[in-house]
């Protein structure tokens, strides 16, 4: 498919999974530096964002760029969003020397820019926000020459949690929309469109220099019109950065893939979301949240 092709072929139960196309394998590198940091995220008892949820860049990103996605908080999430193929459950894990091990980890493979993300901890009055504002305040104790991204989930919108964590002061504040306004509740559990906005809106309120981020899926059934309604949705709460990237099925039990679109339809996306007044649109099939963070953030600053 291509550029003005943008009508989505609904896929009925008996019809079959649509086939992969070229530009969507990936090579796998398992070098020293992938199996190093693999052994090193054992060790001291972490996870990573990378693993959990099945990211097709672990390779790249591990092997070559020396990168990776922590998720603290446990590896275990009180929402089943029907895209994403992290545990779901009642989780217990609560390790208040999270944050020492994912900063000594920082420092460890020396990383210019990291990216700190969680579970949904639905079950804590918190949400975690207090772990994961001591996580900032630990890696910037070891690390003052790193920059921070965050990545929560809504924190089921309480907003005085939103505020633990942007008083410990990230660089970044990642929330992610994921999708459309019509599929938000077909595709994420508990969350809502308007609450994910809000959150990103008072983000921006309460720290006004910090810039903000999100991201969207497509091919799950969304049309072009409702997904730069999305776009305009995200500027008008202030958010600087948005990256764009194709969904994947993680496992058989998750939605089906409804389009794959053709690399031209990403880079068109990309012109369209800079032209909205976006500071930085990292846009492709194989993009995630925290693909090439670093570099987005130095792109963003530069364009401000």
């Amino acid at each position: 498919m291509y550029i003005n092709e943008w009508s989505v072929k609904m896929m009925s139960t008996k019809e079959q999974h649509l086939r992969k196309p070229e530009w969507l394998k990936i090579k796998l590198n398992t070098n020293e530096h992938y199996t190093g940091l693999k052994k090193m995220m054992r060790e001291n008892q972490l996870h990573t964002v990378c693993e959990e949820a099945r990211c097709p860049n672990i390779h790249e990103c591990w092997a070559v760029r020396r990168t990776a996605t922590f998720m603290i908080l446990g590896d275990v999430c009180t929402r089943a969003c029907r895209f994403c193929a992290v545990k779901t459950g009642l989780p217990t894990e609560l390790d208040w020397q999270e944050p020492k091990r994912v900063a000594e980890s920082v420092r460890l493979m020396n990383l210019k820019h990291v990216v700190v993300t969680a579970v949904a901890r639905d079950d804590l009055k918190d949400g975690g926000a207090a772990v994961f504002a001591e996580t900032v305040r630990a890696i910037r104790r070891k690390n003052p020459l790193t920059t921070i991204e965050v990545l929560p989930s809504d924190m089921g919108g309480v907003y005085e949690n939103l505020k633990t964590l942007m008083d410990a002061r990230p660089d970044i504040l990642n929330h992610n929309i994921e999708t459309v306004r019509r599929l938000t509740p077909r595709v994420r559990a508990r969350a809502t469109y308007e609450r994910s906005l809000e959150f990103l809106r008072r983000a921006k309120e309460m720290q006004p220099d910090i810039p903000t981020k999100s991201s969207l899926m497509v091919g799950l059934g969304e049309t072009k019109e409702e997904i730069l309604e999305a776009m305009d949705d995200l500027r008008a709460v202030g958010v600087n950065i948005l990256t764009i990237g194709q969904y994947l099925q993680p496992t058989k039990k998750h939605l089906k893939v409804e389009k794959y679109y053709h690399p031209h339809e990403f880079m068109e996306l990309k012109e369209i979301a800079l032209a909205k007044g976006f500071s930085h649109c990292e846009s492709g099939p194989l993009v995630r949240s925290s693909y090439h963070a670093d570099e987005q953030v130095q792109s963003a600053k530069a364009n401000e």
